[in-house]
């Protein structure tokens, strides 16, 4: 009895490993490659699948996802026969996991060896400046050429970005300092053209204080003289309304005698020549007014003047 125990565990075990090869079950976004007797079948899609156990195979699985490859740098040479170092980063997808797996050998290698070639011959077409300045333009290139010649593998480069494009350390210097030449002019000038902005301001708002003070003083002044005439007009006119005599401008143009003499700066003032006549005036109009001022002779204490009371004239100091 225990051959054939033995006999049945085996055959248990061997259809046990049977249905294990029979089922496959491919994760999503993912391909099987099945072989009969080392001769392409047939893909396997995501999903649960039957195989002929003990005679397909899997051959291949593949990750039909984008995926990223940085490849190490490449050194360059330019058209001015500079050497610089470039990093590049490929985006592709397996669109064809039949061909990705008969057309070429190692996809993978493939793709690093034609970026590196197709590089060479862009940038070789170039100078250093424009290869620092041209990004866009070489991932293009490089986009197209890698596209076209992977087809046929069943893969497609999705995008192709430089990750670093390095110099020699010597032009890197050069660069600097130009650089930091360039913006120390910019930055002269702009100072220069600040300063020069300031000072036109500067003279521009001067300009205007002095035109606007000026024609201010000038209304002023006329609105100054213009009162002083209204000042005269009025007083003239007052006067001439008034009818004065002769008595009246003496006794005014003695008033106004001590005003002339005010201040301490008036060491010398000269006396009018018209003073005289003034005094005249006056002293006649005195004269006149002096028996209404005295009353009668008659009637008074000292009668030895024959009743006339004599008066002195106003002396001017």
């Amino acid at each position: 009895m225990e051959p054939v125990i033995i006999v049945l565990i085996i055959l248990v075990v061997l259809v046990f490993i049977a249905l294990i090869k029979t089922i496959q079950v491919i994760p999503q976004a993912s391909a099987a490659i099945v072989e009969r007797f080392g001769r392409y079948t047939r893909t396997l899609n995501a999903g649960l699948n039957i195989v002929v156990p003990f005679i397909d195979t899997i051959r291949n699985r593949i990750d039909l996802r984008e995926q990223v490859v940085p490849f190490p740098p490449q050194p360059v040479i330019t058209q001015d026969n500079l050497v610089v170092n470039i990093d590049t980063v490929i985006y592709y997808q397996v669109t064809d996991a039949r061909a990705a797996t008969y057309e070429v050998a190692s996809y993978i290698q493939a793709i690093e060896q034609l970026t590196v070639t197709t590089l060479r011959n862009i940038i070789g077409g170039m100078d250093l400046e424009r290869t620092l300045t041209s990004r866009e333009e070489i991932n293009a290139a490089l986009r197209g050429v890698l596209d076209e010649a992977t087809g046929k593998w069943g893969i497609r480069v999705n995008r192709v970005e430089l990750k670093a494009i390095e110099p020699p350390t010597s032009i890197q210097d050069s660069m600097e300092k130009q650089m930091r030449a360039d913006r120390d002019k910019r930055a002269a000038i702009l100072q220069a053209e600040g300063v020069r902005q300031s000072e036109i301001l500067r003279a521009e708002g001067e300009k205007q204080s002095q035109i606007l003070r000026a024609e201010g003083e000038a209304k002023a002044a006329a609105l100054r003289a213009e009162g002083e005439a209204q000042a005269v007009r009025t007083v003239f006119e007052a006067i001439h309304a008034g009818d004065p005599d002769q008595k009246l401008l003496s006794y005014q143009y003695l008033q106004m005698l001590p005003k002339i003499a005010e201040g301490d700066a008036n060491k010398l003032w000269i006396v009018p020549s018209e003073i005289g006549d003034a005094l005249k005036g006056l002293s006649g109009a005195m004269g006149n007014f002096g028996p209404l001022a005295g009353g009668s002779g008659n009637n008074g204490n000292n009668g030895n003047n024959g009743g006339t009371e004599r008066r002195e004239k106003p002396s001017i100091d």
